[in-house]
Formats: C-alpha cells, structure tokens, sequence
C-alpha cells in the first residue's frame, strides 16, 4: 500500500497545496508510514461497517 500512498501524496496532495510540498511529503518515510497505518486502519473500519451492516439486514456473511 506504501507505492499508493507516495502517489496519492505526491500527486493528490501536491495538486491542492502545491507540487513541492506533494514531493517533499511523498519522500517523507514517517509520512507515508503514517498515512499507509492509518489509510490500512480506514480500510478496516469500511470492512468491519459493511459486515455488522450485512448481518443487521440480513445478507449473507
């Protein structure tokens, strides 16, 4: 997930703030290693919402 993260920093972030500061925080490694933890940690909250959301309804699990 890491090469994702350094894209979405470099690009998405350096698109809105700026192209320089994108760069600087794409090779960042305590930047990417946050971000990956926490985008890892999102992905796991979605996967766990949509279970309780299917057991709640009824769906197969």
């Amino acid at each position: 997930m890491g090469p994702y993260i350094r894209i979405l920093l470099r690009y998405g972030v350096g698109g809105i703030i700026g192209y320089e500061v994108g760069d600087h925080l794409a090779a960042d490694p305590d930047v990417v290693a946050v971000t990956t933890a926490a985008a890892a940690a999102l992905v796991g909250f979605a996967t766990e919402g949509f279970y309780l959301l299917a057991r709640k309804l009824g769906w197969r699990t």
